[in-house]
Order: C-alpha cells, then structure tokens, then sequence
C-alpha cells in the first residue's frame, strides 16, 4: 500500500511540474566568438535566491535572507518557436536554445533604481512601464527568468522587464519546499514592489504564475498590513495565471489586502491537470485557477480569461498558447481588462457578463463587477 501511494504522489508530481524537459542554464560565461542569438532581451531581476559561485547557475535553490540584484541579456534562438523555451541541460547553443549572453549584478536597490530609471527613459512615454514576472513551482533560475524573456519577446511586451526570482528548488519531489519558499520569499516580492514605487515608471503591472501567484496575493498582503497602501496604489494592473492558491485562503488574501488594485485578472482553465493534482494533494479542496467560482471573483472586481479551450487550456497556457498572443497582441484584451476600461465594440457580450473575442470565440471572459454594474447603468440610461 505505501509502494502504491509513493507511485501515485510522484505521478501527481510529474504533472504538477512546471516545465518540463531538461533542466535549464544559463550558458555562463559567454564566448567571445560564435554564433549569436537571433534577438536580446534584457531583464532586471531581484530574488531571494542565495549567490553561487556557478555561473551557469549563479543563483542557487538556498534562501537568501536578503534580495540580490542584476542585469541580464537573454538571447533568443534563432530556431524560437513562440510559446516555446527552448533549452538544454548542456551548454547552450545560441542557434537553437535560450542562453544569457550577459550578467552584471548589481550592487543595491539604489543601483536598480537608477538602472530601471534609464532604461525607462530611454522608452517612449507610452511604454514607461516596469512588467514584473513571478514563477511557478519547480523551476531553477534559468527556467523562471527564460520564460520571463519568452513571454516579454512573444507577446512584444515593451514595457521594461524586472523578474522577481523566488528559491525554488527545482526538482518535482520539492513541491513542499516550494510552498515553504513561497511564504519566504513573498517579503522579497513587496520590496521589490516598493523598489518599483520608487523609480519613474508611470505604471507598474505584475503578472504571478501559478504558486507565484500565491507569493504575489502574500506579497500585496505584507504591503497592505505594513500601511504601504502608497505602494499598492502605484501597482496599474495584477495577472495571476492558473492562481495554484485555495480559494478560502484567497478570500482570506483579499479580505486582508481591502482595496485590491485594479484592474485585476486572473487567467484559469477548467482543463488544468496540475491544480486538478494539486487539488488531489489538498484533500480535495478547490484551487482559484481551476475556475470554479468564477462568480465570487466577479463580486470581488477581479476579471477572468477562462482558457479551457485555448490550446488544451494546459497550466502554462498563458505563456505558450500562439491563440492567446494573437488576441492579446491586437490591444484590445489588454485595453478591458489591464486597463480597466469598458470592453471594446468587437467583443459580443453574453447575459451573464461574459464576452468572447472575434477570432477566439473559444476564450472567454468574464468581465469584473464593478464594470458589468456600469454598462447595465448605461445601458439603462438609453
């Protein structure tokens, strides 16, 4: 019986994994010769993951009390498929996988602030944004802060790109250690949102994966228990994608954090196997991201993109789904929900506050309620 139950958990693992293939690095240091990627990508990154002296690893799965701060240059294979990461556990090859063809750390906060504060100037007034990115469960440096470059260049992100790099471990039997990081790791995330507050962007949007989404709902938490209500206000749009979070323990979130900021999505998908294990490993308690409460998180003002049949609505469907790009890429999706406004006219709206995008009439959403109250006041008042 104990044979059976160690067979079934680590199949449970296998599917929560949250990349697969071999592990990622980075390609550490670079050749002064060769061949070169076909695009650069640079990404800012604050993590509580402790140095280490291996540069194709220079961030290891060991807890740093403080956050370490740098700058890398992400390259894009020339062979990149959008959706995809393409890596390998040997050196890379710039040609066909992901690889860092730069790395400067940087000294402290002050010298991210300064670095961000360039970088942002030297964007047009329209794309002064700082887009931050949390990752998921199982994934070592090299896997979080490629897909973080993969999302950036896939979906023509302009806004600068700052990666918040919580200690994973890394390996699928660690998914405890994990969680216990998540709660780590979540003070790392709130100073670097306060980091964030302090430069010049003119919007700051946060995007949580999976059980980064549980480090975000904490970090905003820690923000909004210490009085920073000034760093929360500054924060113009929250994502969390397939949230692996306990709905109770989430209403408990936003009930602690009072005024949420908006707008505020979250991404789930009826289809997910991973929250479905996830949910097995909790006792069967639902989990946010498998979508089934969709109309508690309307009540709270949260918007939700159902992607249960987008691309097999698979757990990483948001960062590797081409139809989900094609519908983000033509700005009206982000217009609605990443900028609060009403939806746009070529979206078809349903009774119950749900609209389906011309070219996609597979995703869904459903609009927040503060917004659906204000159409229905304009519509009545014709």
């Amino acid at each position: 019986m104990m044979l059976l139950r160690t067979c079934i958990t680590l199949l449970i693992l296998v599917a929560l994994a949250g990349c697969g293939g071999p592990r990622a690095v980075l390609g550490l240091p670079v050749s002064a010769t060769g061949t070169q990627p076909s695009a650069l990508v640079p990404i800012y990154v604050a993590t509580t993951r402790a140095r280490s002296d291996n540069l194709s690893l220079p961030y290891s799965a060991q807890r740093s009390r403080t956050l370490n701060f740098a700058k890398f240059e992400i390259g894009i294979p020339q062979n990149h498929v959008r959706g995809r990461v393409e890596k390998t556990g040997r050196v890379p090859d710039p040609r066909r996988h992901f690889s860092a063809r730069s790395y400067q750390p940087l000294a402290d906060r002050r010298e991210l602030i300064r670095q961000l504060d360039t970088s942002l100037a030297q964007r047009a007034p329209e794309n002064r944004e700082i887009f931050i990115f949390v990752h998921g469960y199982n994934n070592n440096f090299a896997d979080s802060i490629f897909r973080n470059a993969q999302i950036t260049y896939d979906y023509n992100i302009k806004s600068v790109s700052l990666h918040y790099a919580w200690p994973s471990g890394g390996a699928l039997p660690l998914y405890v250690f994990d969680r216990d990081s998540a709660l780590v790791g979540r003070r790392g995330l709130a100073e670097t949102l306060e980091i964030a507050a302090q430069t010049k962007a003119t919007r700051i949007v946060l995007v949580g994966h999976s059980m980064g989404a549980y480090v975000v709902m904490e970090a905003l938490r820690d923000l909004a228990m210490n009085g920073h209500r000034d760093v929360l206000n500054r924060l113009g749009g929250v994502v969390l994608a397939a949230p692996d979070i306990d709905i109770d323990v989430f209403q408990s979130q936003v009930e602690d954090i009072g005024d949420i900021p908006r707008p505020f999505t979250i991404v789930v998908s009826q289809r997910d196997r991973a929250l479905g294990f996830s949910r097995f490993l909790a006792g069967g308690h639902p989990r946010v991201g498998s979508g089934s409460d969709v109309l508690m998180l309307q009540k709270k003002d949260i918007g939700v993109i159902d992607v249960s049949d987008i691309d097999g609505g698979r757990h990483s469907v948001f960062a590797s789904s081409e139809t989900l790009m094609d519908v983000v890429n033509n700005d009206e999706l982000m217009r609605s929900l990443l900028r609060d406004d009403r939806p746009p006219p070529s979206q078809t709206m349903l009774a119950d506050g749900a609209s389906v995008m011309e070219g996609a009439a597979s995703l869904m959403i459903f609009l927040p309620a503060h917004i659906i109250g204000g159409m229905v006041q304009a519509v009545g008042g014709h």
